[in-house]
C-alpha cells in the first residue's frame, strides 16, 4: 500500500549544508517504492525555490510542489481570510514578504491600518519592531506567526528562531500568540495530508528531530510520527517529554528498516 512521507528538513534531512549520512538513499528507495515525499520546514528565512535548490544541489531530486514551509502556510491562509482592501505588517526577512506578496497579500508599515501582525524569523528584530507591533496590536491588529520553533539547529549548536519574536511580543501584550501555521498546526497537517499527498493519516509517517512540532503535529493529526536523533532532540528528553514519539530513529537512514519492521523501531521496544 502507497505511504506519504512528510519531513522535515533541518536536522533530519540536513544540518547547515551538510546532508545526513543515508538521506539521499533513503529518499531514493522511497520514491522507487511509490510512496509519496513531502518536506515539510519551520524555517520563514528562506524561499521554497532556495530550498529546492538547495535539495538538489545535495543530491535529492525534488519538486516544487513537493516543499512546503511556513511562510506559504501563513501566505495562503492569509490570502483565504483578508479582504482586498486588508493589510499587514511583517517583522521578518525577504522570503516572507515575498510570499505574501506573491499571494496578493498587500503589507504596510503603518500601524494604525493593519489587520494582521505577521511574525516571522526576523534576524534583524529590533526593539522599533516589536513596538510598531505592539501598536498596530494596541489598534486592534492580529498577531499571526509563521512558526513556533525557539531555536535553529546549525553545525556548531542552535541559533534564536521565530519562538523569540513571538516571546517578545507575547512580554508586550499579556496575551499568547494562538495563531501559529507551521507545525504543529492543524492547519498545515490537513493541507499537506489532505492536499499534497492525498492519503489518509493513517498511511502517513511525520519525521522530524522537534518533540514539540513535528511530534506534537504528527500525534494531534493521527499519523505515525518518527523521531529522528540528528537535531534538536536527544534520546534521554524523551524521559520527561510531554510529546512523545511512535517511533524513534537515530538517523532518516532507518526509515526502510522502520518500513519493513515497525515493530522494531517502535518507542516502547527500545525503552525496555
Amino acid at each position: 500500500m502507497q505511504k506519504g512521507f512528510i519531513f522535515d528538513l533541518d536536522g533530519t534531512i540536513y544540518v547547515d549544508n551538510k546532508l545526513i549520512d543515508g538521506a539521499a538513499d533513503v529518499l531514493k528507495e522511497l520514491k522507487e517504492r511509490g510512496d509519496k515525499v513531502v518536506f515539510l520546514t519551520n524555517k520563514s528565512i528562506e524561499t521554497i525555490a532556495t530550498y529546492v535548490e538547495k535539495l538538489t544541489n545535495l543530491g535529492i531530486e525534488v519538486e516544487r510542489e513537493n516543499v512546503v514551509n511556513s511562510n506559504f502556510l501563513t501566505a495562503r491562509y492569509l490570502a483565504k481570510k483578508l479582504s482586498r482592501e486588508e493589510k499587514v505588517m511583517v517583522i521578518g526577512e525577504q522570503p516572507l514578504y515575498e510570499e505574501l506578496i506573491h499571494h496578493g497579500i498587500t503589507i504596510s508599515e503603518d500601524e494604525s491600518e493593519v489587520s494582521y501582525v505577521v511574525l516571522g524569523w526576523d534576524r534583524t528584530f529590533t526593539y522599533d519592531k516589536l513596538n510598531r507591533a505592539f501598536q498596530a496590536w494596541r489598534n486592534g491588529a492580529i498577531i499571526i506567526a509563521t512558526n513556533p520553533d525557539r531555536t535553529c539547529p546549525v553545525e556548531d549548536g542552535e541559533i534564536p528562531d521565530c519562538g523569540a519574536m513571538i516571546g517578545a511580543i507575547e512580554g508586550a501584550t499579556g496575551e499568547k500568540v494562538e495563531l501559529i501555521m507551521g507545525k504543529p498546526s492543524p492547519l498545515a497537517a490537513k493541507f499537506i495530508v489532505e492536499d499534497v499527498l492525498k492519503l489518509s493519516p493513517e498511511d502517513c509517517y511525520m519525521v522530524g528531530d522537534r518533540l514539540e512540532t513535528d511530534i506534537r503535529m504528527g500525534n494531534d493529526f493521527g499519523l505515525h510520527s518518527v523521531l529522528v536523533l540528528t537535531g534538536i532532540t536527544e534520546k534521554g528528553m524523551l524521559e520527561h517529554a510531554e510529546y512523545q514519539p511512535k517511533y524513534v530513529l537515530n538517523s532518516v537512514r532507518e526509515i526502510t528498516e522502520l518500513v519493513k519492521d515497525p515493530d522494531s523501531k517502535a518507542l516502547d521496544s527500545q525503552m525496555k
